[in-house]
């Protein structure tokens, strides 16, 4: 949640600073407020609104015309605003993610391997760019438990646990 704060945050405090880059705290304030009273896409609600269950109020507000004869009906109104908020929130937000999820879904394969299958597997670390992404000696699959596979090298025997968006099939023509 942090990252993607920053994320946000950080470029628009950017954009505001002065060329010499000294008074980016003259505008944290604003900026901080300014996300704080946006409403985010995931929940329909600012987090604002989800902390205090009203909208803020700004200095040219007008006053509101509430009337509570007792205290605890000030209490009671925002227990449930708050109730309903968060629970139309949370609703929104799992609604989000399964449509994030079906979305990054839709146009990703899942292969799956079968045992004495020859693969490729990625290798990791460091590389120049023309240097190859996968090994150069095929592999073969021992032993499966999706989305694992344990790998023997046909060189030296030794044994590796790969996932599976760590392994290319070979193509034979």
């Amino acid at each position: 949640m942090v990252e993607r704060f920053n994320a946000t945050f950080v470029p628009q405090l950017a954009k505001l600073q002065d060329r010499e880059n000294n008074n980016w705290d003259e505008y944290l304030q604003s900026i901080v407020f300014a996300y704080n009273t946006g409403v985010h896409a995931a929940t329909q609600y600012s987090p604002f609104q989800l902390q205090f269950g009203r909208d803020p109020h700004m200095p040219t507000d007008t006053t509101s015309n509430y009337v509570f004869y007792r205290p605890s009906d000030y209490y009671n109104q925002l227990k449930k605003s708050l109730q309903l908020i968060q629970q139309y929130a949370r609703d929104q937000s799992n609604y989000s993610h399964k449509n994030n999820k079906k979305y990054y879904d839709k146009n990703r394969s899942n292969p799956h391997y079968e045992i004495n299958e020859k693969i490729l597997i990625r290798i990791h670390g460091l590389r120049s760019k023309l240097d190859p992404q996968f090994t150069l000696t095929p592999k073969i699959v021992i032993q499966k438990q999706h989305p694992t596979y344990w790998v023997r090298d046909q060189m030296n025997d030794q044994i590796t646990r790969v996932h599976v968006n760590d392994m290319r099939p070979i193509l034979l023509p």
